[in-house]
């Protein structure tokens, strides 16, 4: 009788489940507005291509993987195979990409967005959801104008850190005092 009724529910379990949905597919930036998943970016960093974010600008670019986001600061490189799994690309500033003119320059630019990466991965090593927020935008508000950094959508600095987006919206709009609530279970 338990596997009757096992099968029985069973059905209904599946069929809330999607696993093609991907909540990238709905990236609606704050102001309203919805990226284009097939922006001139994403199309560049599939060429196969290997490019650099310009160090001389305060630009970089929210790279959406299937499970995470990964950011690429001002010398990272970008695209050719690193990128290849690439969903979605988010620019920030003024972006900039350039194409590397010696195979030094493309190693340089790959230390340095293994350098990003790290940089995250620091962040994301805290165990509470809510600091590694309040680190990711304090980072990027050093680097961005806040009003830049207001205007990146929540789901971009969930998907950097590993949190749900719903975490970065309560950081955002409660800042600091965000930590005792997260801390009092």
């Amino acid at each position: 009788m338990d596997s009757e009724q096992h099968r029985r529910y069973q059905p209904a379990m599946l069929s809330t489940y999607y696993p093609e949905t991907s909540f990238l597919d709905y990236l609606v930036m704050p102001d309203g507005t919805e990226q284009s998943p097939g922006s001139d970016i994403l199309t560049r960093l599939h060429s196969g291509e290997v490019f650099i974010v310009n160090s001389r600008r305060r630009n970089g670019l929210i790279l959406f993987k299937r499970y995470h986001a990964e950011f690429a600061g001002p010398g990272a490189a970008v695209g050719g195979d690193y990128d290849f799994d690439c969903q979605r690309a988010l620019p920030i500033g003024n972006l900039s990409l350039l194409t590397p003119e010696s195979n030094e320059e493309r190693q340089k630019a790959y230390l340095i967005r293994r350098q990003w990466i790290r940089l995250i991965k620091q962040i994301t090593e805290n165990p509470v959801p809510g600091q590694r927020v309040q680190k990711i935008l304090d980072q990027f508000e050093q680097y961005f104008p806040p009003e830049i950094v207001a205007l990146l959508p929540d789901v971009a600095f969930a998907l950097l850190v590993g949190v749900l987006p719903q975490t970065v919206g309560i950081v955002r709009r409660l800042g600091t005092e965000v930590d005792s609530r997260f801390n009092s279970d």
